[in-house]
């Protein structure tokens, strides 16, 4: 059985926030169960950047609720990696 996931109308977030080439945004969303219609929030984590022929170019991370936990910890790990690793040439010092 398919289920079809539907955004809000007009497809515009919740909420919405911007840090550098990085934004986020939360999005209100419906699944039709067979208990009936479900209200659901996602989020979405997106990074953009202008490649070598100066083309805007952006890759979006789609998030459930229980998700944005696990990528906290997965990246403060990754981090903590980088910074601790004796490896030079940070290109954003």
């Amino acid at each position: 059985m398919k289920t079809e996931v539907q955004t809000s109308s007009a497809n515009r977030p919740v909420k919405s926030y911007r840090c550098g080439n990085f934004s986020g945004a939360i999005w209100a969303n419906e699944k039709q169960m067979p208990e009936g219609m479900v209200s659901f929030l996602t989020a979405s984590l997106r990074r953009s950047w202008k490649d070598k022929s100066g083309s805007w170019r952006d890759e979006t991370v789609n998030l459930r609720k229980n998700d944005i936990a696990k990528a906290v910890l997965l990246l403060n790990k990754l981090q903590e990696e980088m910074f601790f690793s004796d490896k030079e040439g940070d290109e954003n010092e």
